[in-house]
C-alpha cells in the first residue's frame, strides 16, 4: 500500500443492514476484499468444498457491490489507520449518542422490575451494558448464563417501545421454549400483554402490539415487506445467528436502526465474531463467569474430570478409527454406560446428564436409569415444548431428580434454578456447547445452594503414543477452562 495515501475512501450508508464503500483506486478495494476474506474453520470436511464448488472462504466485503456489513465500520477504519488512507464518512453513518449512566439508571429503576413479586436488583455490570447499547445504538453483548441477559434485553425493549411511536420490535429467539421463557419473564417483570405477541408454529404472524416474539423458523421465508416496519431487533442466543435463515432475515431489516444481539459466548473463530458484529454491531463483553461467582451472584463451579482409561485391546481396537466411528464405540460402550448411570444414581441432588445421539445413547442411558428410586426423565429434540416446560418445572420443585437430556435440548436457553450436578456424558469440543452447558448449573436456587458440580467424562483409549480423537477433544475443554479461570481437578479410572 505504499505510496496510495493519497487516495480516499468515502463511506456512505445504503440502508440499515449495508454500508456503501467506494475507493478511489481499484487496488484499495482488492485489499479490503483480501482484508474481509476468511477461511471457515473445518471448511474441508463441508460437500461443497469437497465437491469443489466453494474454496471454504467466506467474503464479507464485495468490490462489485461496494457493500459490506454496518457494524463492520471500525474494521474498515483499522485497515485504513493501518495503511494510511484517507477515509471520509457520510452524515449519517457513526450515529451515536453518549447516554449518561445516571439518566440510565434512573430510566430502568423506573421500570420497577420484580420477579415472583419482589422488586429485582439491577447490577452495575447491567446497567453498564444497557448504557453501551443505548449509546451505540448497536451491540453485540456478550455475558455468561445466569447474568441477567433477559432483564437487559427487558430494559432496551421498553427503551425503544417508547422511542419507536411508530415502528415495531423484533425479538429473535432459537426455540419455542425460549419463546414462551423471555414471554413470561417479560410478564413477571411487570410489563403488560397488551404490548407482547407471540409467533411460532400455529401462531399468527400479523399483528398489531409493538413487540414480537419469535422463533427465526417462523419468519425467515416472509417477503421483505414484512420486515419494513420493524426499528429495533435483538437477537437472543446470537451465537447461532451464522445458520442462513438468521442473517436472511436479519438482511430483510433494512429499516431497522437499533440492534443488539445477546449470548454467552462466541465460538472462538475470527469469522463468527465479524459477522455477528457485522449484523448486529462491536462486541461488548458484559462480565464473565468468574467474576459473577466471585461476588456469589451465581453458584460456585467445582469440575471434576473423570478420565476413563479402556483396556489396552480396546486401545488397538480404536486407534484407526476415523471420530463418527470412535464415537459410535465410546456411546455404545456397556462399562462405560454403566459406570456413567451408577454415578448418576450416587449424585446427591438434581443432576443433568447431557448426551448427543437421541437413540444410540440417551435411550440407552435413560433405560438405565428409569427405575432408579427417584424421578427419572427423558428429553431429547422430539419433546414438545409443554413437556419440556412441565419437567424443568417439576425439577425445579424436586431435590433429586434425573433428567436425562440432549446437548441441544438443554445446552442452550433453558434456565433451571434448582440444579446439583451436571454430567457430559458424551464427547464434545465445542466452545460454545460447553460454556452453555455449564450455565445450566450456575444460577443460584432459592433454596441457597452455592455449589454446582459438573462431571466431565473422558475417555483414553490412546496406544503407544497416538491419543484418540475425543481425548484430544478433552484436551480442548480444558484449555477452555483455564480459559474461564476455573477449578478442576482430574481423576483417572480404570473401566
Amino acid at each position: 500500500m505504499d505510496n496510495q495515501t493519497h487516495y480516499k475512501i468515502h463511506i456512505s450508508k445504503l440502508n440499515e443492514v449495508y454500508l456503501q464503500v467506494e475507493c478511489d483506486n481499484p487496488g484499495i478495494c482488492y485489499e479490503l476484499v483480501q482484508y474481509f476474506t476468511f477461511e471457515v474453520p473445518g471448511h474441508k470436511f463441508m460437500p461443497a468444498y469437497r465437491n469443489k464448488v466453494w474454496d471454504g472462504k467466506i467474503r464479507l466485503f464485495s468490490d462489485k457491490t461496494g457493500k459490506i456489513y454496518v457494524g463492520l465500520l471500525s474494521y474498515i477504519k483499522e485497515f485504513c489507520d493501518r495503511n494510511e488512507i484517507e477515509y471520509v464518512i457520510a452524515d449519517d453513518v457513526d450515529d451515536t449518542d453518549n447516554l449518561d449512566i445516571e439518566k440510565v439508571t434512573d430510566f430502568v429503576k423506573s421500570l420497577k422490575p420484580q420477579s415472583k413479586g419482589k422488586l429485582l436488583e439491577i447490577r452495575d455490570y447491567q446497567l453498564d451494558a444497557i448504557q453501551c447499547a443505548l449509546s451505540n445504538h448497536r451491540g453485540m453483548l456478550v455475558s455468561p448464563t445466569a447474568s441477567g441477559k433477559s432483564l437487559i434485553i427487558y430494559a432496551l425493549i421498553r427503551f425503544y417501545n417508547y422511542l419507536l411511536k411508530d415502528k415495531k420490535i423484533l425479538i429473535l429467539v432459537p426455540t419455542t421454549s425460549l419463546v414462551e421463557q423471555m414471554y413470561s419473564d417479560f410478564i413477571d417483570y411487570g410489563w403488560n400483554d397488551k404490548y407482547l405477541h407471540r409467533i411460532y408454529q400455529g401462531h399468527e404472524k400479523d399483528t398489531d402490539k409493538p413487540v414480537i416474539i419469535s422463533t427465526w423458523q417462523s419468519l425467515y421465508k416472509l417477503d421483505k415487506k414484512y420486515f419494513e416496519n420493524f426499528g429495533c431487533v435483538v437477537g437472543d442466543e446470537a451465537h447461532l445467528f451464522k445458520s442462513k435463515s438468521l442473517t436472511t432475515i436479519m438482511t430483510k431489516l433494512i429499516n431497522c436502526k437499533y440492534r443488539f444481539g445477546m449470548t454467552g459466548t462466541l465460538d472462538g473463530t475470527q469469522t463468527h465474531r465479524l459477522v455477528l458484529e457485522g449484523l448486529f454491531g462491536k462486541v461488548e463483553k458484559v462480565t464473565s463467569t468468574k467474576q459473577l461467582m466471585d461476588k456469589d451472584t451465581l453458584a460456585n463451579l467445582k469440575i471434576k474430570c473423570l478420565v476413563l482409561k479402556h483396556k489396552e485391546n480396546e486401545c488397538k481396537e480404536v486407534k484407526d478409527l476415523k471420530y463418527s466411528d470412535e464415537l459410535q464405540y465410546i456411546v455404545a460402550h456397556k462399562t462405560r454406560n454403566d459406570f456413567i448411570s451408577r454415578l448418576c444414581d450416587k449424585l446427591s441432588g438434581n443432576t443433568l446428564c447431557l448426551y448427543q445421539l437421541v437413540e444410540k445413547h440417551g435411550l440407552v442411558l435413560y433405560n438405565l436409569m428409569k427405575d432408579f428410586d427417584r424421578k427419572v426423565f427423558f428429553i431429547h429434540g422430539g419433546t414438545d415444548t409443554e413437556t419440556r416446560e412441565k419437567i424443568r418445572a417439576i425439577t425445579e420443585e424436586q431435590t433429586n431428580a434425573i433428567i436425562v437430556a440432549s446437548y441441544g435440548t438443554f445446552s442452550t436457553g433453558i434456565n433451571i434454578r434448582n440444579l446439583h450436578n451436571i454430567v457430559f456424558a458424551s464427547p464434545s469440543k465445542s466452545r460454545i456447547r460447553v460454556l452453555q452447558s455449564i450455565g445450566r448449573g450456575l444460577r443460584k436456587s432459592d433454596k441457597g445452594d452455592i455449589r454446582t458440580t459438573l462431571l466431565d467424562i473422558a475417555d483414553d483409549f490412546s496406544y503407544k503414543d497416538r491419543k484418540n480423537f475425543t481425548l484430544n477433544h478433552f484436551l480442548e475443554r480444558i484449555n477452555i477452562y483455564n480459559e474461564e479461570e476455573f477449578d478442576y481437578e482430574i481423576d483417572r479410572i480404570r473401566i
